[in-house]
């Protein structure tokens, strides 16, 4: 039996759709995503033909020359306007090992089903094809959190949806069959002139609350938040929000890859290596 989605899929189809039209507003971390995954890129000396771009927002992700690309997102709005399909990161509609390289900025924090979406992406790449990810890790948000959790104290509401760090990352890399997995992070601070700036960003990036149950906002709520947010600003009237964006990249396993060495084919023990050196006789 399937186990329940995190995320309602038609609430964030809608929550896309809805940033569609004004999301040039609110891209600036999807951009810093894509910055981190092009600085990651020129790093490797060799050339991707066929490039899938796995939740394609406003398809800002400039190919290679000579390279092909297919973008795909759940939202109709960015996949229509990317000439994109139209569908889910666990849920390709894609065979198996048609493409070099699969990117995914900003999307795999809200997806249903992460492991099974990492799952995909490996399986659509060919051998020795790369996995280039970056979205919205733990740690994101804590000012924001506190503040909610403090305004309904009396029954808080989930509000912010779990988030991934980056040892897990890691470790679904390599849960999903990926090689020479590698998980790092990067912080991003901004600084919000008010609790309505900071939702209006994250409405706007489509990233606001889409877990199935949830409640609406309360108003009464919601000004005792915005007071409680403008308690932790600073001189300048600001308040400090910090997103942790954690950055993923695997290896479609390949025969040339390097591999790690036979067991028991060491020369020397662990023992030896460990002992402390014989003092040297005159």
């Amino acid at each position: 039996m399937d186990s329940p989605d995190i995320f309602d899929r038609t609430v964030r189809r809608r929550r896309r759709d809805r940033a569609q039209p004004g999301f040039a507003k609110a891209e600036f971390l999807r951009q810093f995503m894509l910055e981190g995954i092009a600085g990651r890129l020129d790093s490797i000396s060799r050339q991707f033909g066929d490039i899938l771009d796995l939740g394609c927002f406003d398809a800002a992700f400039v190919p290679p020359v000579g390279s092909r690309i297919a973008r795909l997102d759940s939202g109709f709005g960015f996949a229509a306007a990317a000439h994109g399909v139209q569908g889910d990161e666990d849920r390709l509609p894609f065979g198996d090992a048609v493409f070099d390289l699969v990117l995914a900025a900003g999307t795999l924090d809200s997806v249903g089903d992460l492991p099974g979406a990492l799952t995909l992406a490996r399986r659509v790449l060919r051998p020795d094809g790369l996995f280039l990810a970056a979205f919205v890790g733990a740690g994101s948000l804590g000012t924001l959190r506190s503040t909610l959790l403090e305004a309904e104290a009396d029954r808080p509401a989930a509000r912010i949806h779990p988030q991934v760090d980056v040892r897990a990352a890691g470790d679904l890399l390599m849960r999903a069959g990926f090689a020479l997995p590698v998980a790092d992070t990067e912080t991003v601070t901004v600084r919000y002139a008010s609790l309505l700036s900071l939702l209006r960003d994250l409405r706007g990036m489509g990233a606001s609350n889409a877990m199935p149950g949830r409640s609406p906002l309360r108003r009464d709520v919601l000004d005792r938040a915005a007071a409680l947010y403008n308690e932790r600003a600073d001189a300048d009237g600001r308040t400090t929000e910090r997103f942790e964006i954690v950055f993923m990249t695997g290896w479609a396993p390949a025969p040339s890859q390097p591999q790690p060495a036979r067991r028991g084919s060491g020369t020397q023990s662990l023992a030896d290596a460990l002992r402390p050196p014989r003092p040297k006789s005159d």
